[in-house]
């Protein structure tokens, strides 16, 4: 495995243009328009793990966008990893506050990443982490070390909650056969910190419309005598956490799953400033639940957050009036033991129980996920801090994310699995925002640290 540096160094260009050639296709998943760029990106995945030498590679459809599979079998009796990724996208918008054109990656420096990163929609999430594993696999294949079977399931519904991905692992769950899953899609503490993702949140995504008078009003005419829905959405969501930042809605901490104060404890040993953290925000102040840490409001507690709020006139100039109908989309971070189809069902009833008489309320419930969380006991953990550990020259911190993977509790239920989150993003990244980018660095690393990981899970796994 030695002869990995080597290898980086002659291919990194080849390797860095491929990734950009990949990033240049549009492959917004939410939006209909792009359906032609979902099945291009997805070809293009396909031909490239055929190029990185898997036996198998197809475009597997879906009642939504495909999933793209490939396997390499070298010997039924070794172990088998299985990769999982996304092809998919987050829109771009707001495109003005793009330096760059989202689909037209370039490489700039930054105090981060003086080696320069990719800025581009998807850049890290997450296409950028999911080709390392493509990468390595070319690695492993070109000089003969790869030391068990792999398959790769690459779908392109992620970010719109993986909607068909729970159908199509029932209908190929005896090829999706597996020892342990592999997924990049997560970050790490920094460059100089590695850790493993140890913990996602769930998820409940919910959007809802208030609607007043049959048309939009005058305001001079109407305005204080008919509810104006903008204003009661915005009162009905304001209500919806108090002066401490606690979540209201009755019910939505029934089944919180509270950390001891020595795993609370150990959380905290993790290096943070909050000093950078705000000065890489451009931030005073933080904000978050009374009582917890930033840590722990970004990991081990649930959040209620407004996505998106829109209704009346948004052009430019001036034009006076009391909106028909007025929207927003809701999503709210679970933690274990919690149940999105629940807490969606608790929001449902407590939001139309604020609605006043004057207006009339409906939530539409959109997507969501479980909680997860791993143990760090496992073969396939203990592979992973030593393949970081070969790289990096220090043992990763297990650290809980933020973030959710809606589908990962699904994997473990439907192939008995336990699923091994190695992600080499950072924090700065900007993922599902304008300026997304990944850096050269990290990038070049996750491709030298995956074969590792092959190499410790398969040796473990004999003993």
């Amino acid at each position: 495995m030695d002869s990995i540096k080597d290898y980086l160094e002659k291919n990194k260009d080849r390797f860095i243009e491929e990734l950009k050639e990949l990033l240049k296709i549009p492959s917004i998943s939410a939006d209909p328009a792009y359906k032609g760029d979902m099945l291009k990106a997805a070809d293009a995945v396909k031909v490239r793990l055929l190029e990185a030498g898997c036996d198998l590679a197809e475009v597997s459809p879906t009642p939504g966008h495909p999933v793209v599979y490939a396997e390499k079998i070298i010997d039924k009796n070794l172990p088998t990893v299985l990769v999982y990724g996304h092809y998919d996208v987050q829109p771009p918008d707001p495109l003005d506050l793009w330096d760059s054109p989202p689909f037209e990656p370039v490489i700039k420096e930054t105090k981060i990443h003086p080696e320069g990163a990719i800025f581009a929609r998807g850049s890290c999430d997450d296409k950028g982490q999911m080709y390392m594993h493509v990468k390595a696999m070319e690695y492993m294949t070109q000089n003969n070390e790869l030391p068990c079977n792999v398959k790769f399931m690459i779908e392109g519904e992620e970010e719109v909650g993986s909607e068909h991905l729970d159908w199509w692992i029932k209908e190929n769950k005896d090829k999706l056969q597996n020892d342990v899953i592999l997924i990049s899609d997560t970050g790490m503490i920094s460059k100089d910190t590695p850790s493993i993702t140890t913990g996602l949140r769930g998820l409940s995504y919910v959007e809802v419309e208030v609607t007043g008078a049959n048309r939009d009003l005058h305001s001079g005419l109407y305005g204080g005598a008919v509810a104006n829905p903008l204003n009661i959405l915005s009162q009905m969501i304001a209500s919806l956490t108090d002066e401490n930042n606690h979540i209201t809605i009755p019910g939505f901490y029934d089944k919180v799953q509270n950390l001891s104060d020595e795993e609370r404890s150990k959380m905290a040993e993790a290096p943070f400033s909050l000093e950078e953290y705000k000065e890489k925000l451009d931030i005073k102040d933080v904000h978050g639940e009374k009582g917890y840490s930033t840590l722990e409001r970004g990991s081990i507690r649930p959040t209620l957050d407004v996505n998106g709020m829109w209704g009346g006139y948004i052009g430019e100039g001036a034009k006076t009036v009391l909106p028909s109908k007025a929207y927003a989309k809701i999503s709210m971070r679970l933690v274990p033991d919690q149940d999105w189809k629940e807490i969606t069902e608790l929001f449902k009833k407590h939001f139309e129980s604020l609605a006043p008489d004057s207006v009339k309320v409906e939530v539409k419930p959109h997507h969501g996920g479980y909680p997860y969380v791993t143990p760090i006991d496992t073969v396939g953990y203990q592979a992973a801090s030593a393949a970081y550990e070969e790289t990096f020259g220090k043992t990763p911190i297990p650290q809980r994310s933020g973030g959710s993977i809606p589908i990962v509790s699904l994997f473990e239920k439907e192939l008995d699995s336990k699923i091994i989150l190695m992600g080499f993003g950072l924090d700065t990244d900007a993922i599902h925002s304008p300026n997304e980018h990944f850096g050269i660095w990290n990038y070049l690393k996750g491709i030298e640290t995956i074969p590792w990981f092959y190499k410790h899970f398969t040796e473990m796994s004999k003993k």
